[in-house]
């Protein structure tokens, strides 16, 4: 029995022990490019999410950059790592933000998750299905662009959200995770949901006009949907919120991007309600990933 198969069963075993309502929803926020908001996007979905009574825990997989604790104002003590090598407790390595949302930094560990052994997996796994009780939904903020460590979380992950803005060169790098995404063999196209996100645009028909550009070539030439998920205005206030370490959804609720944070989650909410899909929870999510790392 290799890894990834021990790591599905000890999964499945976990599952049986908990109650279907307690799997959290898993989103991945992402990007073709960095600098285009992605990290102040699922900050403030989180913020928004949790105005609405929802719990809610970042998962920070951008590794090298650390723009979840620089927004959030605090440096975790901890990382996935000390789960899997130090013994430590999931719940002792969340980092307890604004409003309560919690922050757990993947650290080093993601990247040594396909050399665990298996008291390491059950280890992991036990852990992991802790934060399906702990939170309703579970924000991971991906790397930026299209390498293998960004791809294999957005292959594992059934929701995605794709921020772009309206520089040309915003657009192309999202067309090229889109067509990277759709050349990928482990990608569920009929089970994956792609969002985009219009961030930075003038208004919102500028936010619609960005989003038929790329929609329009992605029809063309891939064979894969996107929809459209809503658009956020360039707004000072955002740059002025994160020089604060603070996000603008909490700084300025009144902010033209706080609306525009409060619409889309409001929208998240409503489309998952019209959705059949079962969800997940990260300890699937986790088994996703080990699986494709083992086939390499």
């Amino acid at each position: 029995m290799d890894q990834a198969e021990r790591l599905r069963n000890i999964i499945k075993v976990n599952s049986q022990m908990s109650r279907p309502e307690s799997t959290a929803r898993v989103i991945a926020v992402t990007s073709g490019k960095g600098g285009v908001g992605k990290s102040n996007t699922a900050i403030n979905l989180a913020v928004q999410f949790k105005k609405m009574g929802k719990n809610v825990i970042i998962f920070d997989a951008d590794f090298g950059l650390a723009n979840i604790e620089v927004m959030f104002g605090a440096m975790p003590k901890y990382t996935l790592a000390d789960v899997i090598y130090e013994g430590k407790d999931i719940k002792e390595i969340i980092t307890w933000g604004p409003m309560e949302i919690g922050f757990v930094s993947g650290g080093s560990g993601i990247s040594r998750l396909s050399g665990l052994s298996g008291n390491q997996i059950n280890c992991l796994v036990q852990n992991l299905v802790q934060l399906d009780f702990i939170a309703d939904i579970i924000i991971v903020d991906t790397g930026a662009g299209i390498a293998d460590s960004v791809l294999e979380f957005l292959v594992a992950s059934g929701e995605i959200i794709l921020v772009t803005t309206p520089e040309p060169t915003s657009i192309t790098d999202a067309y090229s995770m889109l067509k990277a995404l759709d050349t990928h063999p482990r990608f569920h196209k009929q089970q994956s949901k792609i969002k985009v996100l219009s961030n930075k645009v003038l208004d919102e028909e500028d936010g619609i006009q960005l989003f038929s550009k790329l929609n329009m070539v992605v029809q063309k030439y891939l064979n894969i949907s996107i929809e459209f998920l809503g658009t956020v205005p360039q707004d000072d206030q955002v740059s002025r919120a994160v020089m604060q370490q603070n996000p603008v959804s909490i700084k300025n609720p009144a902010a033209k991007a706080s609306k525009a944070y409060e619409q889309i989650a409001f929208k998240l909410t409503d489309m998952e309600e019209g959705q059949t899909q079962k969800r997940r929870g990260m300890a699937g999510f986790f088994s996703s990933i080990m699986a494709g790392r083992r086939k390499l």
